[in-house]
Formats: structure tokens, sequence, C-alpha cells
């Protein structure tokens, strides 16, 4: 896994205040059976219409498929990890979805919708967003947008707030069967210098969330690209980019794309803000 490569490198002539104590990869780069499906590990099932503005996403490429999540931001917009965008040649979009494989509405589209951050950097993995452009789809009770935060000069770190992610990622680190059905769990968001203490200010920059995962509750394979969406308001905050690569269920933070750094490349790239 090339992440994990680089790092090993990394740790012989990186100064001490960047060392990661674990190093974080990409929920799509951990092991797993050969499977798409799963789910958040240790999570609550999702209702009908909960979450109308998660999708599924199943990416394909020439050398083999991955799933992972996404959130609906516009009619013709998804937001998902670049992580997720990379390397791939399609997408199908799965709308409306509580059990993966009963959808209300999917869609394909080719690699040539995707919008992948130019900056995205796998190495450290820097600007882990994309966006997918899509045919317009119909707002339902099932098939709805979540809210970006507003644009302003400044923006909550969101520290000590609760959010919530939800997904289709992998049910255990030992998980060798599926979970259909789509899970979340609400979790508080810890402050960027205390994700430091985990993996470091290489990693974990001011353009990161991160999120406690105690009693084994975390994002995992398969949740990549999903939304993390603040308690509060509903508003998306998160794009799942990371967690340790001792596991999903080591109990080290797990790392989000923090949405505020990206507002104004969001806008400007998709016309949608707020």
């Amino acid at each position: 896994m090339k992440v994990l490569v680089v790092f090993a490198l990394a740790l012989a002539t990186a100064s001490a205040g960047l060392l990661p104590q674990q190093l974080p990869i990409h929920p799509r780069d951990l092991p797993a059976v050969a499977t798409i499906e799963g789910r958040i590990t240790n999570g609550k099932t999702a209702v009908a219409g909960q979450f109308p503005y998660q999708v599924g996403l199943s990416f394909g490429s020439s050398s083999g498929s991955w799933w992972c999540g996404g959130s609906i931001i516009d009619n013709a917009w998804v937001l998902t990890a670049a992580h997720c965008t990379s390397g791939a040649s399609s997408v199908t979009i799965y709308y409306g979805a509580t059990v993966r494989t009963n959808a209300k509405l999917t869609q394909t589209v080719s690699s040539s919708s995707f919008i992948q951050h130019a900056s995205y950097n796998s190495a450290v993995l820097r600007n882990d967003i994309s966006l997918i452009k899509t045919p317009s789809v119909s707002f339902t009770s099932d098939i709805n947008k979540v809210e970006l935060p507003a644009l302003a000069g400044t923006y909550s770190t969101y520290a000590g707030q609760q959010a919530i992610a939800s997904g289709w990622g992998k049910t255990s680190d030992s998980a060798s069967g599926v979970a259909n059905t789509l899970q979340y769990d609400v979790f508080n968001v810890v402050s960027v210098e205390a994700c430091q203490g985990t993996y470091g200010s290489l990693i974990a920059t001011s353009k990161v969330i991160c999120v406690a995962t105690p009693n084994k509750i975390s994002t995992c394979n398969g949740d990549s690209g999903g939304p993390l969406v603040l308690s509060s308001n509903k508003k998306l905050i998160g794009v799942t980019s990371f967690v340790s690569s001792a596991g999903c269920e080591s109990g080290a933070p797990a790392g989000f794309t923090r949405v505020t750094s990206y507002l104004d490349w969001i806008k400007s790239n998709s016309g949608v803000s707020y």
C-alpha cells in the first residue's frame, strides 16, 4: 500500500514535531475481504429516509472496483474523497438507499465527470476531496441534498461538538461478512492538536477534522468519501478521509477533510455555495 511505503521512508528524515505516533491510511487502502460492502464498525442501523443526502459510490477501473460514500450537495453534484475517485474510470451512484442494493435511483458516469482536487497528495493525505457532476436528480423524502456551511471569514473548529458519520463501511477489522444496511453513529470532534498527538502535524493540519473513536466505533473500509454532518444544524462539515493503519477499532482518531477549508474550491468548480 503506497501510503505506508511513503511513510516508512519519510520517518527516517521527518522532524520530531511531524512524526505520527500511528500511521494514517485511507479506509479504502486497509486490508479487506474481497467485497465492496460493509458498515461503520459497531455503529447503529439507519432507517429509510434518515440520511437522504447519503449516496453509495461503486467505482470501477481496469484493475478492479471499490466502494465509497458521498454526499449530495445539489441536484447535479456529489461530494466525495479524492482517494475514491483516484484511478477510477467510472462510478455508479446509488441514491436513496438504506439497503445498498435497493436504491431508489442509480446513475453511472465516467471519470470525465470527476473534478478531483488538483493538489491531492496521497502521500500525506492532503486535499482529499472530489466533486462528481451528475445528471440532475429530483429531490424526494429519500433523496435530498445536505447543506454546506455558509461562506464566511472565519469558521468554527467544531472541537467539542458532536457530528454524525454514516456509510456502508466494514462492521469490524476482522469482518468476513457484509452488512447490507446503512450504518451511522454520533462522534465527538476533537481538536487538531489532539489529532496531531496521534498523526503528527504533517497529516493533522487545520484542513482536517478528527473525531474520537471510543468503544471500537469508527469509520472503516467502505465509508471513504462519506459525510460527517454537525448534529446541531445538520450542515456537512467533513468528508471521510483516513483512519489508523492499526485498524478501525484501534481507538485512534478518525480523520475527515474539513469542508469549510474547501468552500471556495467547491463554489468555483460547481457553483454551489450558501
